[in-house]
């Protein structure tokens, strides 16, 4: 059985860090596609950062050079290390999951729908 949990959300005041950590049952992280998406109050849910299988990495304008997606093999965890954070990266944050066929899917634009396996959130909360 596939699941995702995620965790290591929490308040923090602006400029600071979290990591947040999405542990994965019923598949290995690093032969699928997976990534870090986001949902703020009166936006849209948006992917930030995504890793494929062959550990090809993208980020949203809005987090690079501040985020870091990475996976650990052995603890067949994703993570999500946040750096510098501002208030409007406050949000709920989910991780997904997906095969990775290289047929073009994994991108930060693949709609949140058509994940294989979304996991149900941390919250982050930054404040001023």
């Amino acid at each position: 059985q596939v699941q995702l949990v995620e965790s290591g959300g929490g308040s923090v005041q602006a400029g600071g860090s979290l990591r947040l950590s999405c542990a994965a049952s019923g598949f290995t992280v690093s032969e699928y596609c997976m990534a870090w998406f986001r949902l703020a109050p009166g936006k849209e849910r948006e992917a930030v950062a995504r890793i494929d299988s062959h550990s090809l990495i993208d980020y949203r304008d809005s987090v690079k050079g501040r985020f870091t997606i990475f996976r650990d093999k052995a603890k067949n965890t994703l993570y999500l290390q946040m750096n510098s954070l501002k208030p409007e990266d406050t949000a709920m944050y989910y991780c997904a999951a997906q095969p990775d066929p290289g047929l073009g899917s994994c991108t930060l634009d693949f709609p949140w729908g058509l994940w294989n396996y979304p996991g149900l959130g941390t919250q982050v909360t930054v404040s001023s």
